[in-house]
């Protein structure tokens, strides 16, 4: 956070909730409200949502907006290109950061730009936006000079990005005034109404405005700025070994060059690799040459297209709370691993289809189980009967890990009544696709 900033805003989809808590809490960040979008719908409604609630609470300040994917080593050069892009858009100016085009990149769209009086010096004026280009038509730019590359950061009055949008996009902007009115407040995230966004047209910031706007200029960024939106720029981003290759978790490689193998839990071993990228996860593994990473998104609506449920259940879950995953499923029984934070509790709840029985493998529990409340620590466990009203608490100091067995005729999430709950869920919002996984 910088100096005169307030708290962020964060947009995601619902399903990050929790994972953008923790992650908050891991860097000491409070926010000032989270807002969850129920499916993506671009830039241009996430960006126009959060205008709207400013301005509706009378907060009507410059919006700096930095997508999430983005590394920024200098952080003394952003704020150099901050002071100067907040002179511009205080006069109500647009701004754009680009990185300066020091090498005929094709991954990113380009600005060209033009001086302009009128503006404070060091910043210009927008000309053109290039889609990402050719090799060759990226070396001429480069060669060309006075080009960037679209960072997909900005800064803009609140209020003056409502007035261009209104302008040039009306559809995306009545819509979100109407989605807006219709979110509601669950704890500390608005969710964004899914019946009424589902409407919103989809689209980004450049298109829907920073392209027709007269207002866009841009101020260089030269802050060794990367976008870390696919595997391959990770690889380019992290420290190597001799062989040019990255590694995270438990790899082991042989005879391989300028690869990217992430694990994470098991052991991957590589032989004879070269520009690979190689990523574990618990219940799915990618492998890919690092020129086609980009094809992911195709993978993903393949495997959609197959019905496979990995691309919408995960193993690991977060919650308010803590979090969870699943060690193996089969019929009639399903076990977890659930982690409590120190002063978290689960809701009071009961299932209609399914006993439990929880075992501590570190920490203290406090289990509510009807009319008996009770402690539990390393290596003991409990019997939560079926139509059993409990609850799990963390009472202690440390985190608690237990290792939970469902077991009954029916293990679908929304086998769930909650009485009490802390974190203000209710079961509608939970409960979702009936799944092998519960969410507690």
């Amino acid at each position: 956070m910088f100096e005169g900033m307030q708290e962020p805003i964060v947009v995601c989809n619902k399903d990050h909730r929790f994972i953008v808590n923790e992650q908050l809490a891991a860097l000491n960040l409070e926010t000032q409200a989270i807002l969850m979008e129920p499916f993506g719908r671009n830039t241009a409604p996430a960006v126009a949502l959060t205008a709207m609630k400013l301005v509706n609470e009378g907060n009507d300040g410059l919006m700096l907006v930095l997508p999430a994917d983005h590394v920024i080593e200098d952080q003394k050069a952003l704020q150099r290109a901050l002071a100067l892009a907040t002179v511009a858009a205080e006069r109500g100016e647009m701004v754009l950061f680009g990185v300066p085009a020091n090498k005929p990149e094709t991954g990113y769209g380009y600005i060209k730009s033009t001086a302009d009086a009128l503006l404070p010096e060091g910043v210009s004026r927008v000309s053109q936006f290039v889609e990402k280009p050719d090799e060759k038509r990226a070396r001429e730019f480069v060669e060309a000079g006075g080009y960037y590359w679209n960072s997909g950061m900005f800064l803009f009055r609140a209020s003056r990005f409502l007035e261009e949008l209104k302008k040039h996009d009306p559809d995306i902007y009545d819509t979100c005034l109407l989605t807006l009115e219709r979110s509601v407040q669950d704890g500390d995230a608005l969710e964004i109404d899914a019946s009424t966004f589902a409407c919103c047209p989809d689209n980004s910031i450049d298109y829907a405005v920073m392209e027709k706007t007269q207002r866009a200029c841009v101020v260089p960024l030269s802050a060794g700025w990367s976008d870390v939106g696919c595997w391959s720029s990770l690889w380019e981003v992290n420290a190597k070994d001799a062989n040019g290759n990255v590694t995270k978790g438990d790899v082991v490689i042989q005879d391989s060059r300028n690869c990217m193998i992430h694990g994470n839990g098991k052991l991957v071993s590589v032989i004879g690799l070269d520009n690979i990228v190689v990523v574990e996860t618990k219940d799915a593994m990618m492998i890919a040459h690092k020129d086609k990473v980009q094809g992911v998104k195709q993978m993903v609506a393949t495997l959609n297209e197959q019905g496979r449920t990995e691309t919408q259940n995960h193993l690991e879950v977060y919650r308010p709370w803590g979090s969870y995953d699943s060690v193996d499923m089969g019929g009639r029984f399903q076990v977890k691993r659930i982690s409590v934070k120190p002063g978290a509790c689960l809701s009071l709840q009961m299932h209609h289809h399914r006993a439990e029985h929880w075992i501590v493998v570190s920490g203290t529990a406090q289990v509510t189980c009807d009319e008996n409340v009770f402690l539990l620590t390393e290596n003991q466990s409990t019997y939560i009967p079926i139509a059993s009203v409990h609850r799990l608490r963390n009472p202690g100091k440390i985190p608690l890990e237990i290792i939970e067995v469902q077991s009954g005729s029916y293990l679908g999430e929304d086998d769930i009544e909650r009485f009490e709950d802390i974190y203000g869920r209710s079961n509608a919002l939970e409960a979702g696709v009936k799944t092998q996984t519960i969410a507690r």
